[in-house]
């Protein structure tokens, strides 16, 4: 079988993805390191890099989308074992553990740039309702319709983004309680609707 260009193209790039995650393990790249210091750790050349991913933000958003596809495998797991409840702790305490500080970093880093130029970073944005798909399906099957549903998780995951953000502007503040108060929050979800009193 004889490959087109563009398939010889996309395993190259996963196979330069591949090598990205292997030097780096669990962090990302710094903003500040330039992509010849990302090319002599992962021993090629910036050249590629630069064919395959365009640019610094590039190699951060391709790695933390496959980092982040990785880390749902396990998410999914509890989405399919657990409650609504069950993935939001999941969630939060996969990414408040202290080694992934540096990517929570960059994901921001890269929502940042995303937000200024969203058509660079499309993959990267359609990736990012993943974890709220998930919260969805389980707050259908604890009884909301589909829209409610919807819109609980897009609020669940907006909150838990807020509070991660807030504790890599503030590390002093502790959001111990931030759990508590997401799920106390999404309650509301089981309380079904009532029309104002005329």
């Amino acid at each position: 079988m004889i490959l087109s260009s563009t398939e010889r193209k996309g395993d190259a790039r996963e196979r330069l993805l591949a090598r990205l995650l292997d030097a780096f393990g669990e962090d990302l790249p710094s903003p500040e390191m330039s992509l010849r210091e990302i090319a002599a750790r992962t021993e090629t050349s910036h050249a590629l890099l630069r064919y395959h991913f365009g640019s610094l933000p590039g190699v951060l958003a391709a790695m933390l989308k496959e980092q982040r596809s990785r880390d749902n495998a396990a998410l999914f797991e509890v989405a399919r074992q657990g409650t609504f409840d069950d993935l939001v702790v999941a969630i939060w305490r996969a990414y408040t553990r202290p080694e992934q500080l540096s990517r929570v970093r960059g994901f921001f880093h890269v929502v940042g740039l995303a937000a200024y130029r969203p058509e660079d970073f499309r993959e990267f944005i359609d990736s990012l309702d993943d974890l709220t798909k998930m919260l969805a399906s389980l707050a259908e099957r604890e009884g909301l319709d589909p829209q409610e549903a919807l819109t609980t998780a897009t609020v669940t995951v907006a909150a838990i983004r807020g509070l991660l953000l807030r504790q890599v502007l503030t590390p002093a503040v502790q959001s111990e309680d931030a759990v508590a108060l997401i799920l106390r929050m999404s309650k509301g979800r089981s309380v079904p609707r009532t029309r104002p009193a005329p």
